[in-house]
């Protein structure tokens, strides 16, 4: 069904029919149809930071950023989704156009902004829907708060989320709020993760149960730099980490229309940038947490070689662009074939 709607929606503004496509799915979810539009995938039960994922292909943060549509995404057989990126108050990111296809490449660069409507916002979202698989949802930093104070806005997003979520994902590797990747540094790093850490057992004790902590980080990191994040997420006792977000380089697309819009790049081009710091990260923590792979799937055997990269669980974003919701049965048919 895909394939016949993608070229009416590739002739729309990108922005324009993503949020048509979201549209679509939740009236579909609401006459009872949301189940004819993908194939099921095979069960494939995993268990990953103390959570059963009934299959291990899930959907990654920012297709959904304010929890619109939790029950038309979960009609298409996601093992997981992940909703946000969220900010503790509403607001509009980037001027417009800031999202751009590169078909050629298999390729989206996006330079969104954490556009949202707030926290408050997305809780109310969550509370409204029916699913009750694994929800993930993902916080960041207003733009306007300064790169110092990053943390009180972390720790009001985690306090607000915390009782909604299955796990909570902090985006400290988008290339597009300024400063935000300061945040992977080794100080700023380290005392970051602190805070969230003590916050993360008080409101354990606080609400009767524990929800575990994903990091999501770049791609475009080196050895040296992986090796020292890996180091501070397990010292901090962090739950998961999620590899990767968008790139900033432009290799291989440099000389496409839009190839050089500034932004995060995904799709197919992070694909090896992706992968390789997945491998490089298992390397570094050897299972003591896991490693949550995103970037450039585009069929069965880029989610398999994730897996085999190191990876517990990927997710998919980017690729459900250019293929649709056939790619959610087929990742993970590839995954559960090769066990």
């Amino acid at each position: 069904m895909y394939s016949l709607l993608r070229p009416a929606l590739f002739r729309l503004d990108p922005e324009t029919a993503h949020h048509l496509t979201l549209a679509s799915l939740r009236a579909a979810h609401a006459l009872g149809l949301g189940g004819c539009l993908a194939r099921r995938p095979p069960d494939d039960p995993r268990k990953v930071m103390g959570l059963t994922f009934p299959n291990p292909v899930g959907l990654a943060a920012g297709l959904d950023k304010n929890g619109e549509c939790i029950d038309g995404l979960a009609a298409l057989g996601f093992g997981f989704i992940e909703i946000g990126t969220v900010t503790p108050r509403a607001q509009p990111g980037n001027p417009r156009p800031r999202l751009f296809r590169l078909p050629e490449a298999q390729g989206i660069i996006n330079r969104m902004g954490f556009n949202n409507e707030g926290v408050d916002a997305l809780v109310e979202n969550v509370k409204r829907a029916n699913y009750t698989g694994i929800l993930g949802i993902n916080i960041g930093k207003n733009a306007d708060t300064p790169i110092e104070k990053a943390a009180d806005d972390y720790l009001i997003g985690l306090r607000k989320v915390y009782a909604h979520a299955s796990y909570v994902a902090v985006n400290i590797s988008s290339p597009n709020t300024k400063n935000l990747r300061q945040l992977q540094g080794g100080d700023e790093l380290d005392a970051l993760l602190a805070q969230l850490k003590a916050e993360q057992l008080r409101l354990a004790d606080t609400h009767g149960k524990y929800v575990p902590l994903a990091v999501k980080i770049a791609p475009d990191l080196d050895s040296e730099q992986i090796k020292q994040i890996a180091a501070l997420l397990i010292k901090h006792r962090i739950d998961g980490v999620i590899a990767t977000n968008t790139t900033l380089s432009r290799e291989g697309v440099e000389r496409l229309p839009h190839g050089n819009e500034s932004g995060g790049l995904s799709g197919a081009p992070v694909r090896e940038k992706s992968t390789a710091v997945i491998r490089a990260l298992a390397a570094e923590l050897q299972g003591t947490l896991p490693i949550i792979g995103v970037g450039g799937i585009l069929q069965g055997a880029d989610a398999l070689e994730k897996m085999q990269a190191g990876a517990a669980l990927v997710q998919l974003y980017s690729g459900l662009i250019y293929r649709g919701w056939e790619l959610i049965a087929e990742s993970a048919m590839a995954i559960r074939q090769a066990r």
